[in-house]
């Protein structure tokens, strides 16, 4: 057997959430191209149905399942039907999040709303993901939690969305601990500056900024989708069968200064 045997996911059934652009699509598409059927999700139809296709002319099952991490029920739905339209569940990946505000703000005028409406989308829809997503794994499994490298720091003027991903960090390690007799391992990846949508959104950052801000970066680029699908890839397939509760940054080697990363 090949050593790049074991970077093969055929014959297992994933769920990305939030895969229906930017970094949810890359770990879709590089999941299919590993050999996994893929559940697609995301809030927007249109995107979901266009991944579900580009997953499908890779040669692999996908399912459209359009929805709000953050109504309750949502996870177990998307759980479930991964098991009884595909077969099983053997990959969860907790990529949606990010912020729906389209601004950035000290602590000291953040609101409890706003803290609770953070946590809300970042933390507690993965959390319900992954405890769905365990409870259905009964053959082992891998669950991968998309964080920040902002988690990982201080992060002025992005404290909300930096202490719901720290919080992400922490349940990555304690459910990696608690699961890890049932065979199922859980991990994280921390992107770093990736610019996405959401990241010209509530940065404000145009395409102009882009060259200077690389400039931060060590190995001189920005971070691409198709970065962190390979790390996905990674924590969800036998090559990583003896890593769990691990956070790996992503970030061209910038692990310090101001807060950019948001998905």
């Amino acid at each position: 057997m090949s050593i790049l045997d074991l970077f093969r996911v055929d014959g297992k059934v994933a769920v990305v959430t939030g895969s229906g652009r930017g970094i949810g699509r890359a770990i879709s598409l590089a999941l299919a191209d590993a050999g996994a059927d893929v559940v697609v999700t995301s809030r927007r139809s249109a995107e979901v149905a266009e991944v579900a296709a580009e997953v499908r002319a890779r040669g692999q099952r996908a399912l459209e399942l359009p929805g709000d991490l953050r109504d309750q029920g949502m996870p177990a739905r998307l759980a479930q039907a991964a098991v009884d339209e595909l077969g099983s569940l053997d990959i969860w990946v907790n990529n949606a999040g990010g912020t729906d505000d389209a601004h950035v703000q000290p602590l000291t005028v953040t609101t409890d709303e706003q803290m609770r409406d953070m946590f809300e989308l970042n933390l507690l829809a993965a959390f319900a993901g992954s405890r769905e997503a365990a409870l259905r794994m009964t053959n082992g499994g891998a669950i991968v939690n998309v964080s920040s490298g902002a988690g990982m720091r201080a992060a002025p003027n992005t404290g909300a969305y930096a202490a719901s991903k720290a919080a992400l960090l922490n349940l990555t390690q304690t459910m990696a601990a608690e699961v890890a007799s049932q065979g199922i391992r859980v991990n994280a990846i921390s992107p770093g500056i990736v610019p996405t949508e959401s990241f010209f959104r509530v940065l404000q950052f145009t395409e102009d900024d882009l060259e200077k801000l690389a400039t931060t970066v060590p190995l001189g680029r920005l971070g691409k989708p198709e970065d962190m699908a390979a790390a996905v890839l990674y924590f969800t397939s036998p090559a990583s069968g003896w890593v769990t509760g691990q956070n790996l940054l992503i970030g061209g080697g910038r692990d310090g200064g101001r807060s950019v990363e948001h998905r």
